[in-house]
């Protein structure tokens, strides 16, 4: 990478039970560790709200116009990393913390279905799964704020986002041991970004 650039990662805000969300935890340690001496980190707290969402996400990618996005979200129950490789557009139907859901049930009207990362979110995972981590990949997002925020910042983004699901349970749920990981996990997703190689051979695999 040629001089600095930017990554912002973002986390959600309260959530239910969760007075201080994880994944916003989880984006400030990431801000304090750091992904490399040539990357600038930028974090947002995102409101677990459709419509703060969409335009802090909008917003983002229009002033900051960072190299790639990272959010984060909190799988509760789960024990594992979950690399999410698809945004879905339509079937929103739960209401945010405001008692709101989008009248099109959809993150852009008229936009495509889905959207993919341009990550290779399977190879990712593989990679950190053969060295024993407890990472895995999916292509469901949930359909809710997580799903919502992750299309969204791809739709404007053009591909440069990746959505982690963090656990809220077992080990990984310690920050001292989930946020080093998150960093090796962004840090490997920036390396295939700037590999044309790997980028060529994404669309076979995926």
């Amino acid at each position: 990478m040629n001089g600095s650039e930017t990554v912002v990662v973002t986390g959600f805000g309260p959530f239910r039970q969760f007075l201080v969300n994880p994944s916003w935890k989880a984006a400030q340690g990431l801000k304090v560790l750091g992904l490399g001496e040539r990357i600038d980190v930028y974090i947002n707290e995102l409101p677990v709200s459709y419509v703060k969402t969409q335009q802090i996400i909008s917003e983002i990618w229009q002033t900051l116009k960072p190299k790639f996005a990272v959010h984060l979200g909190i799988a509760r129950g789960s024990s594992v990393v979950t690399l999410e490789q698809t945004g879905k557009n339509s079937r929103y139907r739960d209401k945010d913390v405001c008692g709101f859901c989008p009248e099109s049930h959809c993150c852009v009207e008229g936009g495509p279905e889905k959207l993919c990362s341009v990550i290779n979110m399977r190879v990712v995972s593989k990679q950190f799964k053969e060295a024993g981590m407890d990472v895995v990949y999916s292509r469901d997002a949930g359909r809710y704020l997580c799903d919502f925020a992750y299309y969204c910042s791809l739709y404007y983004g053009q591909g440069r986002a990746a959505f982690i699901h963090i656990p809220t349970s077992g080990s990984l749920a310690s920050a001292d041991r989930l946020v080093p990981l998150l960093q090796a996990l962004v840090q490997t997703m920036l390396d295939q970004l700037e590999d044309p190689a790997e980028m060529a051979q994404r669309n076979d695999d995926l």
